[in-house]
């Protein structure tokens, strides 16, 4: 299979090194060409670590499957799939995917790794708008593998079928979200999560630390392997209808508490921002980051240890 990669940022490097690793051939092309050859040289290395990691066999092999392209004709040349990383902007969306969608074969799938903007928002002047999507990633793809699948109105559903079957060949883990909501499903469990963080910090009732422990050493330790649905169905006796009787009325309680849409104020985001620069200063951010991703790594391994054995 062959795949385009429109942009050689930090997402187009990781989505690059996701279709290499699973085995195809990979034309990479960024408008800056200096910042392509610059992405060349960190992928290669991210390759190497990878492999030391136990979670890339044949490095070399998988980099020599990536090739940088001088023109977005040559990168979208006889190509089976194309993922767009170009900035948040819906006017370089919009342009960029005029492009794809005139030097793209008919069925050639053109999905976004946008965020935040809908496919609905730059497809719908296009001739082949059926073919488009959004595909959505997390922050690194090559080790966290959940893959939002988004089409607009008028994307045919044999698009997102065939996105769907080619993340799946590559290692990843596709989900479709079956219509366009600001911030796809990822983003809005996030924010969800992040407002009560905030409110709970900003009312007193505990410190960033303690909160972040309660996630990573609570929640965070279920949520590694299963999903909130699957939680409370093993956490009643009778599963998730008993565990509704026992424990809705609760949560209907605390949500009359939950119903504030006001902006984090100046002021609560600088109580947080003082409390993590006590815990880690600003020039250790780049290292910290380092040490997660060496820990993404460790728990990826787990991960596909532990569902290769439970497949057996």
């Amino acid at each position: 299979m062959k795949i385009a990669v429109i942009g050689a940022g930090l997402i187009g490097q990781a989505w690059a090194i996701v279709f290499a690793r699973g085995g195809c051939e990979v034309q990479l092309w960024d408008g800056d060409q200096d910042a392509l050859a610059r992405a060349m040289g960190l992928i290669a290395g991210q390759m190497q670590q990878l492999e030391s990691k136990g979670l890339l066999v044949g490095a070399s092999a998988a980099m020599a499957r990536i090739q940088a392209t001088a023109t977005l004709k040559q990168a979208l040349t006889g190509v089976d799939y194309v993922q767009e990383n170009l900035p948040e902007r819906i006017d370089v969306k919009k342009s960029i995917y005029q492009q794809m969608d005139a030097l793209c074969a008919p069925a050639t799938i053109l999905a976004s790794s946008t965020s935040s903007i809908p496919a609905s928002a730059f497809t719908e002047d296009l001739p082949g708008r059926h073919r488009c999507l959004v595909a959505h990633p997390v922050n690194p793809p090559y080790l966290i593998p959940v893959v939002e699948l988004c089409g607009a109105p008028w994307t045919e559903p044999a698009a997102i079928e065939k996105a769907r079957e080619i993340m799946q060949s590559v290692g990843q883990k596709p989900v479709t979200v079956h219509k366009e909501v600001e911030g796809f499903v990822l983003n809005r469990l996030q924010g969800a999560l992040l407002r009560e963080a905030f409110r709970l910090v900003q009312s007193g009732c505990i410190s960033v630390e303690d909160l972040d422990v309660t996630v990573k050493d609570g929640l965070g330790l279920r949520w590694s392997f299963m999903g909130p649905f699957e939680t409370i169905d093993l956490n009643a006796p009778d599963g998730l209808q008993d565990y509704c009787n026992r424990y809705g009325g609760m949560y209907q309680s605390i949500s009359q508490e939950q119903v504030s849409t006001d902006s984090w104020s100046d002021e609560l985001v600088a109580t947080v921002e003082a409390q993590r620069r006590a815990l880690l200063s600003k020039d250790e951010l780049l290292k910290r980051r380092l040490w997660r991703d060496e820990r993404l790594m460790g728990l990826l391994l787990h991960k596909s240890v532990s569902e290769s054995n439970d497949a057996n």
